[in-house]
């Protein structure tokens, strides 16, 4: 069963910005920004916070970026970020399905390799593992193959299910959605120089940096705090994942580079379909 942490989200396009108050239900979607709009004088303000990871000095757990498998939006080659669309569309190709659920293969190996304390198996250094997850169809089915997987493999699992996180939805793309996928090059042409643009009616790199680095610090104090007091004497912590889309994990990977904005998110490895990249906060 999935757990429920309400809070605020915001959902915007062109003609309306509405701010809704989430309540509790059996089923967790974590609510956050679907469509978060970002302006050049809300981001540039000194007041406003970017990075919520840039003066962050530690934090508490591991944290890995799981980019979805290959989804039917990849293979006919267009943009797939509505999410009226998305989050009931564009699921794994049987291709992608096959790269998740290898993905939790070999994420399970490398679990059981890093819990392992000077070689003692019943040393536990981790926990488990707590998968988050976009609620796009594409991300939600490669978080419970991956899940499956770790499951099959007798690691625990935070909440024993994934749990549903809209923050990690997939960077909105405004006018370009629906259309060919090599339009991104012309959003990513202008974020390089502008990070808080919003041309096309996209939602600003920014916005995308700002709403992911808060997750992870919201995840962290949420993380720690489920922890009993023996556990915390221990030391033991959560391995996170989360899964989520290209263009929103590169530019969360700004964020643990500690990058004061999102301009050089381009600039990053590109993270290919059904790849874990560790996220460690330098």
């Amino acid at each position: 069963m999935m757990m429920v942490v309400p809070s605020f989200f915001q959902l915007a396009n062109k003609q309306q910005q509405r701010r809704l108050l989430s309540s509790s239900s059996l089923l967790l979607i974590l609510p956050a920004a679907a469509r978060a709009l970002s302006t050049s004088s809300s981001s540039s303000s000194s007041n406003t916070i970017i990075n919520h990871l840039l003066n962050r000095p530690k934090l508490n757990h591991s944290y890995y970026a799981l980019r979805h498998g290959q989804s039917l939006a990849n293979v006919a080659k267009i943009i797939s970020s509505d999410p009226q669309i998305s989050t009931v569309q564009h699921g794994l190709s049987d291709v992608g399905k096959g790269q998740a659920t290898l993905a939790g293969e070999m994420f399970a190996k490398q679990y059981y390799t890093n819990n392992m304390e000077e070689g003692d198996v019943s040393s536990s250094k981790y926990k488990g593992v707590a998968i988050f997850s976009s609620d796009f169809t594409r991300a939600r089915e490669t978080a419970s193959l991956f899940c499956q997987q770790l499951q099959h493999c007798k690691i625990p699992i935070y909440t024993n299910d994934i749990v549903l996180e809209t923050k990690l939805r997939e960077r909105y793309f405004g006018e370009l959605n629906g259309g060919p996928d090599d339009q991104y090059q012309k959003v990513w042409d202008v974020d390089c120089t502008n990070p808080n643009h919003t041309e096309f009616d996209v939602e600003s790199a920014n916005s995308v940096l700002e709403r992911t680095t808060g997750l992870v610090v919201e995840l962290d104090e949420l993380l720690s705090s489920s922890s009993s007091e023996e556990q915390q004497q221990q030391q033991t912590k959560w391995n996170v994942i989360l899964v989520a889309h290209g263009d929103v994990l590169q530019i969360m990977q700004t964020g643990f580079l500690r990058h004061e904005d999102a301009a050089r998110h381009r600039s990053l490895e590109h993270l290919e379909t059904a790849t874990i990249r560790g996220l460690p906060l330098l």
